[in-house]
Formats: C-alpha cells, sequence, structure tokens
C-alpha cells in the first residue's frame, strides 16, 4: 500500500523530515515541492545556526526535541557538544535552578554547576561575572542541511520525489496544486513552508496564524574558540553563542522586534537572510563583550537578519484544518523540534492518533478573534522578547479585552484584577480588591507570589463559610441538537439519559483514547449543552456531526456565574420559580426556568466542592443577573471570587483539570476517572510541608533521592491550612502516608501522599 497521494510544500528540516517518518509508516506517494533548490532552499533551514537546547517547561516540546536529537545523532547530522546556560543575577540563577527541574521531570539529564565550574567548561568567560551554569551534556549542534538532505535521501529511497524550483500559486479546492510550470494532483496537502506558510495556507482558504520576523546573527574573526566548545545562552541579556572553528557565532533577541512582509525578502538564493542593520546590533555585541571579554579585541566578520516564524504563544502550528480537510500544516518549527514535531505529525496522518499530546501545538486551538492579524502580530511580537526574558516579566500587552464577559464592569468596580485565558482570550479576575486580605496572611516566596494575593485566602474561607459568585463565562458551551446516539458513540459514558440530567464523560478520539472531559445537560430531548474544554473539542465535535446533528457555540452569545457555598440555597431560592430543594434539584441535574427577570439554565455542578449551581443566561441579561444575585446575596456576605481562589478549592476537593492535570497520553484508570487494570503510574495527591513555598507546576517528584514523576498543578490549601500538589507518580508510590520530596529551585520540599479527596470526602456538602 502506497497510502494517499501526499504532497508537501517546503523541503526545509521540516518536509523532509515529515517525507521521511510518512515514507518509513508504508504512505511513499509522496512529492515534496520546493520553491529554491535542494537543499540549500533560501528558507530559515539554510541559515539556521542549529543550537539544539532540549530543556523546556513543555513536556510535549521536550519530548519533540529529545527525538530529534536521538534521531539525528544516529543519522550523524548532530554534534553533541553540550550545552551551557549561564546566569549572572540571582534570580536567573534561581531560573536555571528551576530549568534543571523540567530536565529532571522530563527525562534530560543536566547539573547546576557553580561559577568555577562554569568558567572551566567555556574558559572565554568573565568568571567575576557569572554565577552559575546549567549544563546538559546531551545538547548540542544540528546540520540543518544535512539533516534535510539525510532524510531526504532515505525519503527518496522509498519511494518519495523531491522537486526544485516549483513555487506553489494556487491549491484548488479539489487539492490540485499549481505550481508556474506544472500542476500537481494530491489527496493531502501539507504546508511545510516556514514563514512562507500564511501565504500558502491562504491559497487554500486556511488561516496560519505565524508572523515572521527577523532575528541577528553575526560571525566573529579568530577568538581562540574551538568546535568542542558547548553551546553557550546567556538569558540576561537575550544572547546566545556557538563556535565556529575558531570563530564564534552570536545571535541576539536583545534588539527591537522586527516583523518581516514578505514583499520586503531579498531576492536571490537566500531570501530569508535579510542585509545586516549594525546599529541594531549595536547593543547585543557590548552585552556579548561583557560576557566574553575576548570580544573586546575582535571584529565582526559578518552577519545577517535571519528570518523565522514566530507565533502568538511560542508553540508551533500542527494538524489538519478543519475547513479545509486535507489541507495540513507543520509550521513555525525550529530545528530543535524538527524530527520530533515531524513524527507526531506523520503519525497523526497515519493512525489517526500522535503519541504526544498536541494539544498546546494543534493548528485549530485558537479562538477566532485570536486568528486577527493585529492579534497575530502583537503577540508574536510580544512572544519574541517574552520567550527570552522569564525573570523580567514585561508589562501588560495591549492586546487585552478581546473577550470579557457581561460582567465586566461590575468585576472592574469591585476592583478585579485579571489574567488572559491564552488559550480563548477571555478576561477572567483572578482576585478581587474590594475583598480584604486575612490579617496574617501566609508569606510566600517570590516566585510562587507571582501572580497571586493572600487575599485569594479571604475568597476560599468566605466561600467555604458563606457563599461567593465565580465568573464561568469562560468555559466553553455548545448547544447541541439532534439524535443523542451522536454523543454516545464519541464518549465514555451513557449520555442517553432522561431530561433534566447532566452527565459528566470522556470525549474519545477515533481510536478511542481520550482526547478531553466534558459535562453533557440534556435540556430537552433533541437538545443538550455540552460544556468543553475550548476551541478543540468544538473542532472534534463538528468534525464528526453527521447530518442532522447542529452544534453551536453559544459561548459568546451567554454568560455564566458558579453561586458556590453552604449559603447558595439561601440566596437563589428567593429568586427563581425552579425548585432549589435538596431533593427536589439534585447533584448532575438541571433545570431551566427564571432568577427575577432573567430566563436561565442551572446545572447542580460545583468544581470548588460547595452547595451551588452553574447558572447560564443570555449575554444580553448578564448584567440583571449579576446584579439580582448581588443584591440578593449581600445579606448572606457572598462576594466575588477569582481563580485563585478557585484553583485552591479546585484541588482541596481533587478535581483534575484538563490540559493541565490530564492530557491525551493519560490513561482514565490513572488518573482516577475510571476502573479499570491496575495502573501502573497514577495521578497523586500530595500535602507539602513548608508552608511558605507552592510548586507552581512541571517540577520533578523525588523518591529516595531519585526522580520518579512530576507536579502537574499546585495551589495553597486554605482550608486544610498546606499547599497542595498534583502529581503523576509510580502506582507503587501512590500510596497515603509515602514520602516523597518535590524539587522546588534549588530546594527539596518534603510532601507526603494525601488520601482524596482532601475536603469533604463523603461529599456531603455537595449533596446537601
Amino acid at each position: 500500500m502506497s497510502g494517499p497521494k501526499v504532497v508537501i510544500i517546503g523541503a526545509g528540516i521540516v518536509g523532509c523530515a515529515l517525507a521521511d517518518e510518512l515514507t518509513a509508516r508504508g504512505w511513499t506517494d509522496v512529492t515534496v515541492l520546493e520553491r529554491g533548490p535542494l537543499f540549500v532552499t533560501g528558507g530559515s533551514s539554510s541559515h539556521a545556526p542549529g543550537l539544539v537546547f532540549q530543556t523546556n517547561p513543555s513536556r510535549t516540546m521536550a519530548r519533540m526535541a529529545r527525538h530529534t536529537v536521538a534521531k539525528y545523532l544516529e543519522m550523524d547530522c548532530f554534534r553533541q557538544v553540550g550545552s551551557l546556560e549561564v546566569a549572572t543575577t540571582p534570580e536567573r540563577l534561581a531560573e536555571l535552578h528551576r530549568r534543571f527541574g523540567f530536565g529532571q521531570s522530563w527525562g534530560i539529564p543536566s547539573a547546576v554547576l557553580d561559577p568555577a565550574e562554569t568558567a572551566a567548561l567555556f574558559p572565554m568567560l568573565d568568571k567575576d561575572r557569572v554565577l552559575g551554569g546549567l549544563h546538559v551534556p546531551g545538547d548540542g549542534l544540528a546540520s540543518a542541511v544535512d539533516a534535510a538532505r539525510r532524510q531526504a535521501e532515505r525519503a527518496r529511497e522509498r519511494g518519495a520525489r523531491f522537486v526544485p524550483g516549483e513555487e506553489v500559486m494556487a491549491i484548488s479546492d479539489a487539492g490540485t496544486i499549481r505550481t508556474a510550470e506544472n500542476t500537481y494532483a494530491s489527496d493531502i496537502v501539507v504546508s511545510c513552508a516556514g514563514f512562507w506558510g500564511p501565504k500558502v495556507g491562504a491559497m487554500a482558504g486556511v488561516t496560519i496564524p505565524l508572523l515572521p520576523m527577523a532575528h541577528q546573527y553575526v560571525r566573529t574573526d579568530g577568538t581562540g574558540a574551538h568546535d568542542n566548545l558547548p553551546i553557550l545562552r546567556h538569558q540576561d541579556r537575550d544572547l546566545y553563542f556557538r563556535a565556529h572553528g575558531e570563530a564564534l557565532g552570536i545571535g541576539s533577541y536583545l534588539h527591537e522586534p522586527m516583523p518581516v512582509d514578505l514583499a520586503d525578502l531579498p531576492g536571490g538564493d537566500h531570501p530569508s537572510m535579510m542585509p545586516f542593520t549594525p546599529g541594531t546590533f549595536a547593543e547585543s555585541w557590548s552585552a556579548a563583550a561583557e560576557l566574553l571579554p575576548v570580544l573586546a579585541d575582535t571584529r565582526i566578520a559578518d552577519g545577517f537578519n535571519g528570518v523565522f516564524s514566530f507565533t502568538a504563544d511560542g508553540f508551533p502550528l500542527l494538524g489538519e484544518s478543519r475547513e479545509r480537510p486535507g489541507f495540513w500544516a507543520a509550521e513555525a518549527i525550529w530545528v530543535t523540534h524538527s524530527a520530533g514535531a515531524a513524527r507526531a505529525v506523520a503519525e497523526w496522518m497515519v493512525t489517526g492518533r500522535p503519541s504526544l499530546d498536541l494539544h498546546e501545538c494543534d493548528l485549530n486551538r485558537f479562538d477566532a478573534a485570536q486568528l486577527a492579524p493585529s492579534y497575530v502580530r502583537e503577540r508574536s511580537v510580544r512572544n519574541f522578547v517574552e520567550v527570552y526574558d522569564v525573570v523580567h516579566p514585561l508589562d501588560p500587552p495591549s492586546v487585552r479585552n478581546v473577550r470579557v464577559s457581561p460582567f465586566h464592569s461590575r468585576q472592574v468596580e469591585l476592583g478585579a484584577v485579571f489574567g488572559d485565558a491564552a488559550a480563548t482570550g477571555w478576561e477572567r479576575p483572578l482576585w478581587y480588591a474590594s475583598n480584604p486580605p486575612p490579617p496574617a496572611p501566609r508569606p510566600r516566596d517570590g516566585w510562587s507570589a507571582r501572580h497571586w494575593s493572600p487575599i485569594a485566602e479571604t475568597e476560599a474561607r468566605i466561600t467555604r463559610e458563606r457563599v461567593a459568585m465565580y465568573d464561568m463565562t469562560p468555559l466553553t458551551r455548545l448547544e447541541v441538537t439532534g439524535p443523542v446516539s451522536f454523543l454516545q458513540d464519541l464518549t465514555s459514558g451513557n449520555v442517553d439519559r432522561k431530561v433534566g440530567s447532566v452527565v459528566y464523560t470522556l470525549l474519545l478520539d477515533q481510536a478511542g483514547g481520550i482526547r478531553s472531559d466534558i459535562t453533557v445537560a440534556r435540556l430537552a430531548e433533541d437538545r443538550r449543552q455540552v460544556g468543553v474544554n475550548g476551541p478543540l473539542d468544538l473542532d472534534w465535535l463538528l468534525r464528526k456531526a453527521p447530518e442532522g446533528v447542529r452544534i453551536r457555540d453559544v459561548t459568546g452569545g451567554t454568560c455564566g456565574i458558579g453561586l458556590w457555598g453552604p449559603r447558595a440555597r439561601d440566596v437563589v431560592a428567593p429568586l427563581t420559580d425552579i425548585d432549589v430543594a435538596p431533593d427536589a434539584f439534585r447533584y448532575f441535574q438541571c433545570r431551566q426556568g427564571y432568577i427575577g427577570t432573567v430566563p436561565v439554565t442551572m446545572l447542580r455542578l460545583s468544581y470548588v466542592g460547595e452547595l451551588g449551581w452553574e447558572i447560564y443566561a443570555r449575554a444580553d441579561h448578564g448584567l440583571a443577573l449579576w446584579d439580582t444575585l448581588w443584591a440578593a446575596g449581600r445579606r448572606h456576605g457572598m462576594i466575588a471570587a477569582g481563580r485563585a481562589a478557585f484553583q485552591s478549592l479546585r484541588l482541596e476537593k481533587g478535581y483534575r483539570a484538563w490540559g493541565v492535570d490530564m492530557t491525551t497520553e493519560d490513561d482514565p484508570c490513572q488518573a482516577g476517572l475510571a476502573a479499570g487494570p491496575e495502573p501502573d503510574r497514577r495521578l497523586t495527591c500530595l500535602l507539602l510541608t513548608d508552608a511558605g513555598a507552592v510548586p507552581m507546576g512541571r517540577e520533578p517528584v523525588y523518591a529516595e533521592g531519585a526522580p520518579v514523576g512530576h507536579v502537574t498543578s499546585a495551589a495553597f490549601g486554605h482550608t486544610v491550612g498546606a499547599p497542595i500538589a498534583y502529581a503523576w507518580m509510580p502506582a507503587g508510590l501512590s500510596v497515603p502516608g509515602t514520602r516523597v520530596e518535590i524539587g522546588y529551585f534549588d530546594r527539596r520540599l518534603a510532601a507526603t501522599v494525601a488520601a482524596e479527596p482532601l475536603f469533604d470526602p463523603k461529599h456531603e456538602r455537595l449533596r446537601s
């Protein structure tokens, strides 16, 4: 079987890697079209300096990088010289300890070195300026052109063909690709065109939301360097270095971002290499000479402004367009992740399910507003800077308030401090300044105190003791009408329940694996409200909806309030015509009626472990709903509360968050969501001893000194009086009372496995 007819656009390192991976899986009818020559194509791969740093906060990206290193080592186009990241400030040194923790979590060996050890690895360093370094022996240098050529040779041996000098001019609805000279038929088109991706996508009517930007790179005269030096990164000044024989290559992100219009690209064989602008590089050169004094007696031999692809969130763009079935993207992929990303896309194309969780990278992950050119431009520009300076936060971006709930004006009046939900663009209150902090706030260290306030303790306490309102508008809600068999076939549970029921279930992919978790509320015989986890779930359901089923995203036209706490019934009962007595309105039930004059849908659900409801209404009734509940609730001591308190209460109750605690790589039995065979690992609840340090997620978990798992989410549990962390761990260690440690920067935090849920284990408050 040769498989479908696949045309890949672009023979850079990604296009060649994908051709290799597809043909290795039996899809051999592959044609790769390249606008330039083979294999110095003139795209980003042709000038990429090839530095590969595997360590990444994202498990998926780290795994892609690890596979890239392993594959290119085997193909003899990777030099494993190691990497060295240096710190010249205490804050950066702390960040290097954190990055060491990421490596421990994802299986990437590394070590934090003292100043003398750091200078010994890279003798040109000013050892008096350096406070320490992170050494990753497995990192190194990939030869992008060689890797592309060798993967293309393997693909050719299996039947693929590579055609140079074929710039794509048009893509028809039938998948016919037209160049200046020829036409090519296809069943599947894959855009691997790099910064030309948006232009290629537009030919097919598909938005590829990336921004080409120039990045400066120079080579020096001889400095006494040698090719066995590790690659070097100086994040305090956004610089990196590699050896070119006795010369050094220096790349900089210190300059102002330089977005590029494709019309301004130079012609010739290297359109992605724009003229060097020395004035822009002046600050970078001074900063480089401060770190490496040898540069004071050296000059720049040559340089260029190289064009690369950037996205709004820093992740690649992978997957098939829903609007244009058969059109796939593998874009915004750096050399570091090239082979790993290509393998994942090939698995996805051939089997329907990649082995890695790709929700961070999925082409369809954005809300429509996040595809606006102005949004893509500003967020990509910001990402250019922010990715390379996690220690020093930037001012808030001007592209905010892209999506706000109808309650926004009331929240502003209450002093809401907002966070931006990057996945969907919603503004969400983190806490409210109108709520007083506790009399004696618990101290927290500087890192875990970011994006946090002691007010969260007040909001959590009042939720537990009285009642609070939470803005649930950003939760994606779909209206699904038509036969229930559609949903039944795509979920793990029985969703064919009577009208008025709510079902929590798992959304499955075509191979039976988990895609997400959802709630299904049956409002009428043929109408359901389905709560999903953002655009990717909507995309999947729309792809699978048969004739006679209508799916409508009603999130933007509706709003929602979570009214939770022991006095929730006292607030809502006098306002509604719905019987909210315990026996009349049970947990996992839904009802429709009125609150005051507002038509509402009420779901008896609670993410915080307290009595209460999710209350939904049309957006035009939003202010009336808020004001009605607010006026009635004040006599019961009600407050508005934000996400910081929500996160704390959620973890106390043991509720899992999709995409954070669980992904497509996890088994529901392991996550405690389903019965089944004894798993080899479990999502485990940990209580920490040190009340002043709260993990931020992705830290390693140690048992007897060895890394055995990683933290998914954490918060201070204000009811239980201790930090809580959830972590994936071996099942044998997931026994209450087991003692472990969590790697937290340069410390180990003592933790104990706890039985869950920590709060109200008999669920009496939920059922009250």
